[in-house]
């Protein structure tokens, strides 16, 4: 009895890509896309900036797909790919913003409403629970080497190794950064814990 499609792991999918098949692409895209935003809107805290890394991400993989070799697993190929176009947005966020601030000066109440709006937006968009909107933003708040490594392991839940394969960095700064990322957490967020 022959395997359909759909009965083959990513690495055999991406094979199936790699002599045209489209309908393997579409496969792996509907395995991976709900991992995928989750890992970006946890990495950027945006909805619309998600979206763009997501698309960005499967993008890329559709017109490199050559460039995958079955040394490592496609999800760790997939989340290189991932985390490197969400980077990118977050370094065009940040030059965004500096540039937002020093030439596009509004007044305090504008700022404000601002301000307000956007984490009323944060708060519809996160579940209804007050703990979970406070998680969410402590992890937003952590600086972004952190935060890409403690998504990628406690929520994505990759291995160290697929990490460290995923960032370029040894394992042992992978562990090291997901302890300093745990600790601060813990730090910001003891207080609901001892509700």
């Amino acid at each position: 009895m022959s395997k359909t499609l759909s009965d083959l792991t990513d690495e055999e999918l991406i094979a199936e890509f790699q002599r045209d098949n489209e309908a393997a692409f579409t496969i792996l895209v509907s395995r991976h896309k709900d991992s995928l935003t989750n890992f970006a809107y946890r990495f950027l805290n945006d909805w619309d900036d998600c979206n763009d890394v997501v698309q960005e991400t499967f993008v890329r993989v559709f017109r490199n797909k050559h460039s995958y070799a079955p040394v490592a697993k496609f999800s760790t190929w997939l989340y290189t790919i991932a985390t490197n176009v969400a980077k990118t947005q977050l370094r065009k966020k940040k030059l965004h913003r500096l540039v937002t601030f020093s030439f596009g000066r509004a007044d305090e109440s504008e700022l404000l409403l601002q301000s307000q709006d956007e984490y009323s937006q944060t708060d519809k968009r996160a579940e209804s629970s007050i703990r979970q909107v406070l998680i969410e933003r402590a992890l937003a708040s952590l600086p972004a080497k952190y935060r890409e490594v403690i998504v990628l392991r406690d929520i994505q839940e990759l291995s160290y190794e697929e990490i460290a394969a995923a960032t370029r960095l040894n394992i042992g700064t992978v562990k090291s950064r997901i302890n300093r990322a745990r600790s601060q957490l813990q730090g910001m967020l003891k207080d609901i814990w001892n509700d």
